[in-house]
């Protein structure tokens, strides 16, 4: 005979237990359903009683929600005609409860056995209405009585079955033949037929021995979820159903939070070698999760994620505990007395410590158990004050074929590494069916999400963008990611998001993603009022894994705050060229806090916008080659302005036209006096390995002084053309020596430099055209003709591209 179970979910409603119906109805043989109470009733049965104990007369209240709740439910799903028969046993059935609940009130106390008595109303009343609505709408079905069959001792609140007194008894109850028989699980009664119920998962467990017992061909559990999940679907969204996994596997997912079922319920079907297969009653149609012997042959190392989260850990230490026996058992010993579970075990090989998980609501009991067990120890400081860290959660990776595959541990610990998940405690069993660890509570979200990724989608990976600065540049950036996006995820696998944007009066956020298919109206009409502390702050909160920070400004306060964001693990991508060149030492500090954090601090675009060249030079110093001298035109916005300036165009008319190109920055002045050109010789000195200060370059300047002076940019302008026939000068003397004007940076033992040069027309610089930036690598391995790198050096594509290609150096990486 079939066993099937409908947990509280599925019976939750008149509209669910009609789809209960229809599963039965479907399943066309015999078979007996158990069943859990409504959704919810459990628990108001229990909050109803401590009311009733506590001398508080608002239980009445809760009594009438529950009464009114079973009789609408009839009156929902009975016909007129036979709900009068139903709402007469369930009227009677509410009478006795509420006698109890004013014995309960009228003497205060509350004992554990008639706790029983009342909880197991939820499950009778539920089990009495379906079955008389199954038979109001033409399924022949009877009502059993497990009180009659499921015999117990009188551990009240959690009985232990007598399995050979139930065997019987069952065996003999169910000779009668009927195509459905319904029963209320959870339930069941001692030697004196005294109401006991099974504990918590008492109704997949009324189930499970049942379906031992008639030797069914299968359990069903039918639940609000299609399976045993990948990992928890409401911290996971990619989470998915497994569909097949073995008994021992599904123990260990249970235990650590996996709620579809619980581990008691596995034991009598496993000793049977019955499967259980569970199902969602939402979406029948589901294959769900067939949990059997055979459930470890689908290939997969890993089955599962699970966590327990609101754990404690107790850590007692010591040097006086070295060597010597009994620490062990005495503390165990001094837990269990106070009744205190211990999840997790952890101990040092030396010794020296022993510490346990517990629930984190049991800390102080805990804390008072073992200190009053050490208290001489402790007065003597042979041991230490005992430690009690909380707020911490239990991930566990859980597979039975983990021990035959070496690495699973080292992939576990490199990809919370990597996303800044630091690791408390770790425990494995000898079996090495589960490897557990200890991480603060505020990470588990990214924790569950970065090792689902790295195990059940190792094709597919999400990177998740938090921008700042969506001007030129930035808005650019935003556009190339919205045409590529869908090609790196079919491609390449890598779903990149942009989960925050920010400009300097607005940010906005979304944790699954900003659509950007008209983000700058979302970010005008949905954004938050900008402020870099908030937007830092909320980066930090979400917590999210391969996190990127993008900052598409030139402001120094932004680039002050990257330290921060790397200690949280969150990779910094910038052409913000500010942080790479302030003081040797902060610039030191940055590149050790991502080497010390597992992020990455990229800035390729710092230097000729999309062209590779700090990826080139960081290549040849770390394959051993030495950097002899470096000569680079590296300023677009100067190579525009003197390959379109000569004898018939002006200086000033050449200048503003590289504005209005966008080559330039709104002030011209920052481009023309060189500085930054001088700060990217100084980036490209610094990743060659060498030390270097900005004010260790020389500079040479052109524009005259009074230009540079200028109180705005509009005099400034003037003031250029007013000093035309200076410039003009300039331009005729490179002429007259068929050479032309390039400002060129350069670096020659131990030596930098920024200024005008005349190049003739056998240098690599002559034939420099627009924008176009050029570096010249002289190196050990390239001593005679230097490595070139060439090409478009500004403007707003070029520049995106080389932000967007170092977000994928850090999502292949």
């Amino acid at each position: 005979m079939l066993v099937v179970k409908f947990g509280g979910t599925s019976v939750a409603s008149a509209k669910n237990i009609s789809l209960v119906k229809n599963i039965i109805v479907a399943k066309k043989q015999p078979l007996i359903a158990v069943v859990s109470a409504f959704g919810g009733i459990t628990n108001l049965l229990i909050e109803c009683s401590e009311l009733a104990a506590a001398g508080d007369e608002s239980y009445l209240k809760l009594l009438n929600q529950i009464e009114t709740r079973h009789i609408k439910t009839v009156q929902e799903l009975i016909t007129v005609k036979g709900q009068g028969k139903t709402l007469s046993k369930v009227k009677m059935l509410l009478n006795d409860l509420e006698d109890i609940y004013r014995g309960v009130y009228l003497i205060r106390e509350l004992s554990l056995k008639t706790q029983d008595r009342i909880v197991s109303f939820g499950e009778t009343l539920s089990s009495i209405i379906i079955n008389d609505y199954f038979n109001d709408a033409g399924l022949k079905s009877n009502w059993a009585d497990a009180k009659q069959f499921i015999k117990t001792d009188s551990n009240y609140s959690r009985a232990n079955v007598d399995f050979k007194k139930t065997s019987e008894e069952v065996k003999s109850y169910f000779k009668e033949k009927a195509d459905c028989w319904v029963c209320p699980g959870f339930v069941a009664s001692n030697k004196n037929n005294e109401t006991t119920t099974l504990g918590r998962g008492g109704s997949d467990y009324t189930a499970a021995i049942l379906a031992s017992i008639l030797k069914s061909k299968e359990l069903e559990i039918w639940t609000d979820v299609s399976g045993m999940m990948t990992a928890d679907p409401r911290l996971v969204s990619a989470a998915y159903a497994i569909k097949e996994i073995s008994y021992e596997e599904a123990m260990e997912l249970s235990h650590f939070g996996a709620k579809v079922i619980y581990p008691p319920t596995i034991q009598p079907v496993l000793e049977a070698n019955i499967p259980i297969h569970i199902k969602n009653t939402f979406k029948p149609e589901d294959y769900g999760t067939v949990i059997s012997n055979n459930g470890n042959g689908n290939g997969n190392i890993i089955k599962g994620l699970s966590c327990i989260q609101n754990i404690a850990l107790v850590n007692l230490s010591g040097s006086g505990m070295v060597g010597i026996p009994n620490f062990s058992h005495r503390l165990f010993k001094a837990l269990s007395t106070a009744k205190v579970n211990v999840i997790l075990i952890t101990q040092a090989s030396s010794e020296h410590s022993i510490c346990v998980g517990i629930d984190e609501r049991d800390c102080d009991v805990a804390k008072e158990a073992v200190e009053e067990e050490f208290e001489f120890e402790l007065s003597i400081h042979k041991i230490d004050a005992l430690e009690i860290e909380k707020k911490l959660s239990i991930v566990a990776l859980v597979g039975s074929k983990m021990k035959e595959q070496v690495g699973v541990s080292g992939n576990m610990f490199s990809t919370l590494s990597q996303n800044g998940v630091n690791i408390k405690a770790i425990a494995q069993g000898s079996s090495e069916k589960n490897i557990s660890v200890v991480i603060r509570d505020v990470e588990v979200r990214k924790a569950l999400n970065s090792l689902h990724e790295s195990f059940f989608l190792s094709d597919r990976k999400r990177i998740n963008l938090f921008m700042i600065g969506i001007g030129n540049v930035g808005g650019t950036l935003v556009e190339q990611i919205n045409k590529q996006k869908s090609y790196l995820l079919k491609h390449h696998h890598i779903d990149v998001k942009i989960v925050a944007l920010a400009n300097s009066k607005k940010m906005l956020f979304d944790e699954d993603g900003i659509s950007l298919k008209n983000w700058k109206e979302s970010l005008f009409e949905n954004g938050e009022k900008m402020t870099l502390d908030g937007f830092i702050q909320q980066t930090i909160d979400l917590n999210l894994r391969n996190s990127i920070f993008i900052d598409n400004t030139a402001n120094e306060v932004v680039a002050s705050i990257y330290n921060e964001l790397l200690k949280e693990s969150i990779s910094v991508v910038t052409p913000n060229k500010i942080a790479c060149t302030q003081s040797i030492d902060k610039y030191k500090v940055l590149k050790q806090t991502a080497l010390r954090y597992r992020a990455k601090f990229l800035f390729e675009t710092n230097v000729g916008a999309g062209l590779p060249v700090i990826n080139t030079l960081n290549d040849l110093i770390k394959s051993g080659d030495e950097i002899y001298k470096i000569e680079a035109v590296l300023s677009g916005s100067l190579n525009f302005i003197f390959n379109n300036f000569n004898e018939k165009t002006r200086f000033v008319d050449v200048v503003k036209e590289a504005m209005k190109q966008g080559f330039t920055e709104p002030d011209p002045r920052i481009d023309l006096s060189g500085v930054d050109v001088m700060r990217k010789i100084l980036i490209l000195i610094r990743e060659s390995g060498l030390e270097m200060e900005l004010n260790d370059i020389k500079g040479v300047p052109f524009i005259p002084k009074a230009c540079m002076e200028a109180p705005s940019v509009d005099e400034f302008l003037a003031s250029l053309e007013a000093h035309e026939a200076e410039f003009q000068q300039l331009y005729r003397k490179a002429a007259d020596d068929n050479k032309k004007i390039k400002y060129v940076a350069s670096f020659n033992k131990g030596k930098a430099e920024g200024g005008l040069r005349f190049v003739s027309p056998d240098h690599p610089f002559y034939n420099l055209e627009g924008k176009d930036n050029i570096v010249l690598f002289t190196t050990k391995r390239y001593p005679e003709q230097p490595l070139v790198i060439k090409g478009a050096g500004a403007g707003a594509e070029v520049t995106a591209m080389g932000i967007f290609a170092d977000i994928m150096r850090i999502a292949n990486g």
